[in-house]
C-alpha cells in the first residue's frame, strides 16, 4: 500500500524581508549569506529589496538556513515527490 503524499511544509522564507531579517540577526554580510546557497552578492540584495524570490532559491534557503525539522521535513517531502 502506497502512503497518502503529504503536502509541501511550508517554507520558512516568504519575502526579501524575512531573509534579510535572519541574515542580520545571524550578524553575515550579503556576500557570506548567499554564498552558503552559490548566490551572488547583487542577486541576493536583489531579492532582498523585493525581487521575487525563485522557488529553488526558497528551497535552498529553507534547507540552508531552516531548522533541522523543517529541513528534515522539506528533504522527505522532496524525496516522496516521484
Amino acid at each position: 500500500m502506497t502512503a497518502k503524499p503529504r503536502k509541501q511544509p511550508a517554507l520558512r522564507f516568504k519575502s526579501g524581508d524575512d531573509v534579510s531579517e535572519l541574515r542580520k540577526k545571524l550578524g553575515l554580510n550579503q556576500t557570506e549569506f548567499w554564498n552558503k546557497l552559490s548566490v551572488t552578492q547583487s542577486g541576493g540584495s536583489r531579492y532582498e529589496s523585493g525581487r521575487s524570490i525563485p522557488g529553488p532559491v526558497r528551497l535552498l534557503l529553507h534547507l540552508t538556513y531552516g531548522t533541522e525539522k523543517q529541513a528534515g521535513d522539506l528533504l522527505d517531502w522532496l524525496r516522496q515527490k516521484e
